[in-house]
């Protein structure tokens, strides 16, 4: 099964990258991926003016947690039916058991050790594997086959190596860092969460820095939110404009993207996403044979149609 991959992009912008993102994320929150579309607008609108990290939280390290606070398969899948209203693809099935993260969160910091750059792609897979199919997160076998079809990515290497010395101390800092969210403007906006004594920060927390400056966007947060931030930060952005059909997100991120993705890179200003025009847009593109469709859970992910697919369908 392939997935979309996309990394943040590495688009030439005006700017000096001097802005730092650090993303604080589990691919098992719910809320981290279903904030998947902001994201992406904020890598349409910046590009590379924005220096992308990824912190893995590690919500859990044993599933007993969630059995202890009550959660179940099917609880788990009823609150997906909740997520759907953020447009992001869901498949709320209830999977055999509850699930921990923290095998999930190794795979991806053991991609970055191995490849820098190469854990956005990962933890993107995982998220749409957890979220769209029966993956168990602790699972290592489920985990290599979630990863097989990632171009570049050794999926079996990934997983040898979930306990390697230095993936379980590049782990812990992650970890660490995220439980550094005391005092900060995310908990003031109750977006933390206590535990064993510390705060931490809830997924998908994002911070901005530049020199001096830190702006702190705890937990889930709408692209707006973000987007004040930015411009604060530094008004001297380049800030790329909406694009008027799917075609160049498409070209652009040519490991696929969802319909809820292409809706949100599309509004304009503050506008809302319109996903159904969006879609039948990327319909139009598909009836001219110039993209892909491919079902994912109770969505799709949309793919610009690559020379290589032009063969394979004549042959």
């Amino acid at each position: 099964m392939t997935f979309p991959t996309t990394a943040p992009s590495s688009r030439p912008a005006p700017g000096d990258g001097s802005i730092e993102a650090t993303l604080y994320t589990d691919p098992g929150c719910p809320w981290a991926y279903s904030a998947i579309p902001a994201l992406r607008v904020l890598d349409w609108r910046y590009g590379s003016q924005l220096r992308w990290r990824l912190v893995m939280i590690g919500l859990s390290e044993d599933a007993s947690r969630y059995e202890e606070l009550g959660y179940t398969p099917l609880r788990a899948a009823l609150g997906q039916l909740e997520f759907r209203r953020y447009g992001m693809p869901f498949l709320p099935q209830p999977k055999t058991r509850m699930s921990a993260t923290a095998r999930a969160c190794r795979a991806v910091v053991a991609a970055r050790l191995a490849s820098p750059g190469s854990e956005w792609r990962v933890l993107r897979a995982l998220q749409f594997a957890n979220f769209t199919t029966p993956l168990l997160l602790d699972d290592d076998a489920a985990l290599a086959e979630a990863l097989r079809d990632i171009a570049g990515i050794d999926a079996d290497e990934i997983v040898a190596r979930l306990d390697h010395p230095d993936v379980s101390a590049a782990y812990q800092r992650d970890r660490s860092e995220a439980r550094q969210a005391a005092g900060s403007p995310a908990e003031l906006q109750g977006k933390t969460a206590a535990a064993e004594g510390v705060v931490r920060f809830t997924a998908p927390s994002v911070v901005f820095a530049r020199g001096d400056q830190r702006l702190v966007a705890g937990g889930f947060q709408p692209v707006e939110a973000y987007d004040v931030l930015l411009a604060n930060l530094d008004p001297s952005l380049a800030r790329a404009a909406a694009p008027e059909t799917p075609l160049p997100l498409l070209e652009r991120f040519t490991d696929g993207i969802t319909t809820q993705e292409v809706a949100s890179v599309m509004a304009h200003g503050n506008d809302a996403p319109d996903v159904r025009a969006a879609e039948a847009a990327l319909l139009e593109l598909v009836a001219g044979g110039a993209v892909t469709r491919a079902q994912l859970g109770d969505g799709a992910a949309w793919h610009v149609r690559r020379v290589t697919d032009e063969r394979r369908l004549v042959a």
